[in-house]
């Protein structure tokens, strides 16, 4: 093998062991984050005996497309290493595909809508509580409040409501008038 030709091979040795090592740590970051936010929504849902061992099931299926990922990777990089031109965008592509998948296998159960209900829920009971320190807030100081303007608001609704009679009244007595 010539200097030019075990340099270029070399180079594109380094530069595939330096893609596929991006790739691992960006693998392990997307793991740790998905079984964080995973592991918060399952302790956030109260979620029955069965609901845990599927939710438990189903991260053990993502974890292994997650491992099948890996070992795809690992082929095509040996692939590249022994000379077949392999893109970039596969490897791209295999992470892709694996973290899609990974994803439906886990948000595909009962355990995640419940744990998504759950977070919902308390995500509206933060809103409602929000909601009634800012009424507070607002009457304390003397500014009008949600509550005042729908108080105004329905009001003034009724007295459109009763002027629009009023007028139509006023219309049938004049047209009475005119027709004698």
């Amino acid at each position: 093998m010539s200097d030019q030709a075990q340099f270029n091979w070399l180079n594109m040795a380094e530069q595939m062991n330096e893609a596929m090592a991006r790739s691992v740590e960006q693998n392990m970051e997307a793991q740790a984050k998905f079984m964080e936010s995973w592991t918060q929504g399952v302790e956030q849902a109260m979620l029955d005996q069965d609901q845990l061992e599927e939710s438990a099931e189903s991260y053990a299926r993502a974890y292994e497309v997650w491992m099948d990922a890996a070992d795809q990777m690992y082929e095509r990089v040996t692939d590249a290493a022994e000379g077949e031109d392999v893109s970039f965008t596969e490897f791209r592509d295999i992470w892709l595909r694996s973290a899609n998948d990974a994803f439906k296998e886990v948000m595909g159960t009962t355990a995640f809508a419940a744990s998504q209900g759950s977070m919902v829920e308390a995500m509206m009971d933060l809103q409602q509580q929000t909601d009634e320190v800012s009424e507070e807030t607002l009457s304390q100081l003397g500014f009008s409040t949600r509550g005042d303007v729908d108080e105004v608001a329905g009001r003034l609704v009724e007295l459109e409501r009763r002027q629009q009679a009023v007028e139509d009244r006023l219309d049938r007595i004049l047209e009475h008038l005119e027709d004698e």
